[in-house]
């Protein structure tokens, strides 16, 4: 039966066709994260050279019709190169982004909990035995004047920069 209609074939190209919408899609909007990279982040992709160049232009342009054009463009060039490696690096910038932020946000507590409580010292110095005992105990005292006196808070700053190196030398 040559003539014989089966909506089965119709129902895999939408699908296929959609499928590769979606990808182009991907592509594009992949592409449009690039153009917010930093130089050096964009180094450490391995993208072909015209891909790079595209995206170097697209930064340089003030144009909004000119930068759409430039993104449509990029987003072709990005469906001409596989995406995994640059998902996964982004997904790596953005583990290593969330890590810092979540030491950074411990620090904070440690430096609110030695302000209020002389007990949490004694678990700083647990957690950090490099701990210089003199040192920190001079930023807590100094820092609480200041609270008290509603100064600028440039001990708790010190308190917290000293954690920090504390944090980066453990």
């Amino acid at each position: 039966m040559a003539g014989y209609y089966h909506p089965v074939d119709e129902e895999d190209d939408y699908v296929s066709r959609t499928h590769d919408k979606r990808e182009a899609e991907e592509a594009q909007a992949l592409g449009e994260q690039l153009i917010d990279l930093r130089p050096e982040q964009l180094a450490q992709l391995d993208l072909p050279e015209r891909l790079v160049d595209a995206v170097l232009e697209a930064k340089r342009l003030n144009n909004h019709g000119a930068l759409r054009r430039q993104k449509q463009y990029i987003g072709k060039l990005m469906r001409q190169v596989e995406l995994a490696p640059i998902q996964a690096k982004f997904a790596e910038w953005e583990f290593s982004s969330r890590a810092h932020l979540a030491v950074f946000h411990r620090l904070e507590r440690w430096r609110d909990q030695l302000l209020v409580d002389d007990a949490a010292l004694g678990e700083l110095l647990e957690a950090y035995p490099a701990l210089d005992m003199q040192h920190i105990r001079g930023l807590i005292r100094n820092a609480r004047k200041e609270q008290a006196t509603n100064k600028p808070p440039k001990s708790s700053r010190e308190l917290f920069q000293y954690l920090r190196s504390l944090a980066e030398a453990h």
